[in-house]
């Protein structure tokens, strides 16, 4: 009797052996298929991994499988591997990591199919005169049939008044059918395009050319400052395999990036552009998943869990904004996108960007190691020209709502001359927090060790890491005092400053607050290239990757936060938001300006990324990087532990430290550090610490780990606190 082993999407890091279903083809047991079993007190849908003909589990202890639920595995081989790799490496749970690259209704177990893939039409011979006057709902329900000769589905048979119950009546008399209905794919269309590419530079034909050229897996590092034309290098390069009869994949960081991005690529192809995000209903992403597995769409946009989307014919992989931190999954399966899509491209032999205009240390590291080909892109397209930097030092300068008066006088001049100005200021709400005038009290969130922010529409204080919210006390918790003043600002509060200052201009807010409604952001972008002056003023949501031509001034409020950050990457990520930012303006025939408000204003990383730019910052930081002994030069895994009282996940973590120090068997070269709280210990009512490992050898440090792993998994104290393991962290809180 053969044996399934297959893996449920559980917290469990192993395989379970199952009978097979009653009645069962020996032919539908293909390594892949979705099978549904019992699983404790529920049913779930797991894998299967592999048909084997032993098991160790005794026979009596053993369960038949409920169902298999696939005659041929939904996943591709390539994507069943990427994901198998994936659990591996980031050390998740395989059953989890195999469900977690299956679109959630196949998770549940729903069938692999389209959503109106089973019609109806009236047969070729149906003649109403078969039925009598008496069947009068038959009649209707034929004549609505006869009206789509190409099929209908039984919801808009059902929308248009049928009886669905009907239907096997008139299968019954021959006089309906239904029918499978795929949607076509054009794989050699000979007019991919709508309209003529642009013509490029020298530079970006040599990136082009260079990408075209690539034969099987290579990986390519595309730099390219702002406005320097790096989507017309992708447009131009997907053409090239598009005409192939290939697909292209890109991954963009955020939802807000994908409107303008697939209006770009839907006004150059002339070709299905499919996208994949999380504001789509379940439906939706599993038709544009099977479009993708059987080569309809042909170009294919998302976000981060895109990377496992299967492809028919696979030829391109882009990645827009590699730098950004969007890509790494956060909780659960800690996935990182960007390097998921090179080893894909490893396994499906395909080249793959990674495009930016400021690199992450680790790939400009990779390039510079010579594994990523380096791609330069140092001329604006165009006739534009780079943007002109101004520090403006606001020591001793009285602010108005964030705003210096120097700077009001400059954003007054622009909107003058009919341009556009955008405020970056990274502090969503009203003010960061409530403060007591009288005794210096804060309003600090209640399950987390941080400030609540005032917010004013609607009036109410709001925790940004926990997400809880209350009303705004009319006294003070500690002494009373009805003296409660908002401290700081946020893009509310200066929204509402700069309306009074230029009350003839409209000022429109971009932040999470204002874009979550659907279409929000693309309504907010289609006001903003109507061309009229206007003032923008938003968090990061505005720096990345938009094109807005009439923006001349770029104002970045708070040029110092993430200066002085506890996170090594600190000063990284501060660097790449002011140049993403600045890239903003003067992108086309007006020339740009930045100003920086700052109170540091001879700090050396913002004067030499002022004057010397970003490739300069990041080789300092990479050298002082590899000094300290830091990622990339170093590989970095995390053991987060979170428990409901204070000090309980640092002795857990304590105890894994003393396993470290006492394994005898311990891989040469490989350190430890902590345990420590976290920077934020308590979060959402949770206590957290963090034990890191480091070592300058990956496959010692893994080895290391999946002993951790298993030791913990058998120690009952494991079971008292949230554990996890984060393998190549970005964040270090």
């Amino acid at each position: 009797m053969p044996y399934l082993r297959l893996a449920i999407p559980s917290p469990l890091r192993r395989l379970f052996d199952y009978l097979p279903p009653q009645a069962c083809e020996p032919a539908t047991l293909i390594p892949g298929v979705r099978v549904q079993v019992p699983f404790g007190r529920r049913e779930v849908t797991g894998i299967l991994i592999e048909v084997s003909e032993s098991t160790e589990v005794p026979l009596d202890k053993l369960k038949p499988a409920i169902a298999v639920l696939d005659t041929t595995p939904p996943m591709p081989a390539t994507i069943l591997k990427l994901a198998r790799w994936a659990g591996n490496y980031y050390q998740h749970p395989l059953g989890d990591a195999l469900s977690q690259a299956l679109p959630v209704l196949l998770r549940k177990g729903e069938p692999c199919e389209y959503a109106h893939q089973h019609l109806w039409r009236a047969t070729a011979d149906a003649d109403i005169a078969q039925l009598g006057k008496t069947a009068a709902r038959q009649r209707e329900l034929l004549l609505l049939l006869q009206e789509h000769p190409r099929g209908i589905s039984e919801d808009a048979i059902r929308a248009e008044g049928g009886q669905t119950s009907l239907l096997k009546k008139l299968i019954e008399k021959d006089l309906a059918e239904s029918f499978i209905h795929k949607p076509n794919a054009d794989h050699h269309s000979d007019q991919p395009l709508h309209e003529v590419p642009l013509t490029l530079n020298n530079e970006q034909q040599q990136a082009v050319s260079a990408i075209t050229a690539a034969k099987g897996f290579k990986p390519f590092l595309l730099q390219g400052v702002t406005g320097s034309g790096k989507t017309e290098v992708y447009l131009q390069a997907i053409e090239h395999f598009i005409r192939q009869g290939k697909q292209a994949l890109i991954l963009v960081p955020e939802i807000g990036l994908t409107p303008q991005t697939v209006a770009r690529f839907k006004a150059r192809f002339n070709l299905p552009v499919m996208v994949l995000h999380s504001n789509l209903t379940d439906r939706q992403r599993l038709d544009v998943w099977l479009q993708a597995r059987e080569g309809v769409a042909r170009i294919i946009i998302g976000t981060r869990s895109a990377i496992f989307t299967p492809l028919l014919n696979p030829g391109i992989i882009f990645i827009d904004e590699e730098h950004d931190t969007s890509f790494k999954q956060q909780d659960g399966f800690r996935y990182n996108a960007r390097d998921l899509a090179i080893m894909r491209g490893n396994f499906e032999q395909i080249p793959v960007v990674l495009g930016t205009a400021t690199p992450a240390i680790e790939s400009l590291y990779n390039a510079q190691q010579g594994r990523y080909q380096w791609l330069k892109l140092n001329q604006r397209a165009g006739n534009a020209l780079p943007p002109r930097f101004e520090l403006l030092d606001i020591r001793q300068l009285p602010l108005e709502d964030g705003l210096s008066t120097p700077l009001i006088q400059q954003i007054k001049s622009h909107l003058q001359q009919g341009t556009q100005v955008l405020i970056f200021l990274n502090r969503r709400g009203f003010a960061p927090t409530l403060m007591c005038h009288d005794c210096g009290w804060l309003a600090d969130c209640r399950r987390c060790d941080a400030h609540m922010t005032l917010h004013r529409k609607p009036y109410h204080l709001h925790c940004h890491h926990c997400d809880s919210q209350r009303p705004v006390p009319v006294n003070c918790d500690h002494c009373g005092s009805t003296e409660l003043k908002p401290v700081g600002a946020g893009t509310e509060r200066t929204e509402e400053a700069l309306q009074k200052l230029f009350p003839e201009f409209p000022v429109i807010r971009v932040d999470r607050d204002t874009t979550q409604r659907k279409n929000a952001m693309q309504q907010i972008m289609d006001r903003v290239h109507q061309g009229l002056p206007c003032i923008l003023i938003g968090t990061q949501m505005l720096a990345k990757g938009h094109h807005f031509p009439k923006v001349t001034l770029v104002a970045i409020l708070n040029a110092d936060s993430g200066l002085f950050s506890a996170d090594f990457r600190g000063m990284e990520r501060t660097a790449q938001l002011i140049l993403q930012v600045a890239g903003r303006a003067g992108r086309s025939d007006h020339p740009g300006k930045v100003v920086m408000q700052t109170h540091h204003a001879d700090h050396p990383t913002i004067t030499s990324l002022v004057s010397e730019g970003y490739q300069a910052f990041a080789e300092q930081e990479l050298s002082q990087r590899i000094a300290a002994q830091l990622p990339p030069s170093m590989y970095c895994a995390m053991f987060r532990a979170e428990a409901s009282h204070q000090g309980m996940a640092e002795r857990f973590l304590r105890k894994l430290r003393t396993l470290l120090e006492e394994d005898i068997l311990q891989p040469q070269g490989v350190q430890w550090i902590g345990p420590l709280p976290s920077p934020m210990e308590k979060r959402a009512g949770l206590f957290r610490a963090q034990l890191v490992l480091q070592s300058r050898d990956r496959k010692a440090l893994h080895q290391q780990l999946q002993s951790l792993i298993s030791t913990v998994e058998s120690d009952p104290d494991a079971r008292k606190v949230r554990w996890s393991v984060d393998v190549d962290p970005v964040d270090m809180f």
